[in-house]
């Protein structure tokens, strides 16, 4: 069976998960957490290399202030917990999306777990966070106009690898497989230039119940795609 090397997740449906259950919003996202730690340990059991997830997008600003409130303490939380785990599992954090915006205490949490962990390589976890791909490629594209303005680059030097290595993910391969939780069909904004021929999956399961079996039965249906990137048979 062929693993994907990088597998990308869209995290939808903790809130439903919650709602369905009586519970807060809130413990819908802690419960969420743990479906992060499951998704990392199959990922590493399955032999991927790369996992990245879309833990809090550009629009995410939107929610009630006490949810997003609730949201960066458990972040920081979680990160201060768990960075025992990510150093006797190898991981590595990663963190992709403009993180000007996110509160200084979890910057700095965040900056310490990418230190701590920049040696491990068994897996490199990337978490989206403040990230929307539109957003992404505008920076992307503001770098790339200021080197032409410096008189770095010329119009016909441009190319695809060029605007490949000025987003967020230069440091990481493209996703292989795409995997969103809850049924939903869309991206929403989630790394629009890397998933041009990534594989999608949609499960309808809520992302507090997805576990090491939904990995494992993700891959055996990315198994089963013919991946033409284009191509004829």
């Amino acid at each position: 069976m062929l693993t994907p090397k990088h597998i990308a997740i869209i995290m939808d449906g903790n809130g439903r998960w919650a709602q369905e259950k009586g519970l807060e919003r809130l413990e819908g996202h802690a419960a969420g957490v743990h479906s992060v730690l499951r998704s990392v340990q199959a990922c590493i059991d399955q032999g991927v290399s790369y996992l990245t997830l879309y833990a809090f997008s550009t629009e995410n600003w939107k929610r009630s202030q006490e949810e997003v409130s609730g949201l960066m303490l458990l972040l920081g939380e979680s990160l201060m917990k768990y960075l025992p785990d990510f150093m006797e599992k190898g991981i590595r954090l990663n963190v992709i999306g403009d993180m000007a915006a996110l509160p200084e205490e979890v910057c700095e949490k965040l900056n310490l777990v990418r230190e701590e962990t920049k040696s491990n390589e068994t897996i490199v976890l990337t978490l989206a966070l403040n990230y929307g791909s539109r957003d992404e490629i505008l920076r992307a594209t503001r770098k790339l106009m200021q080197s032409a303005i410096d008189g770095d680059l010329k119009p016909e030097d441009l190319s695809e690898d060029l605007i490949a290595d000025a987003l967020d993910t230069f440091a990481i391969p493209d996703p292989e497989l795409l995997i969103r939780t809850s049924g939903e069909m869309r991206l929403s904004n989630f790394l629009l230039w890397q998933v041009s021929y990534s594989e999608f999956i949609s499960t309808a399961q809520y992302w507090p119940d997805f576990d090491e079996t939904s990995i494992k039965e993700a891959i055996a249906i990315f198994n089963t795609r013919q991946r033409r990137f284009g191509g004829r048979l």
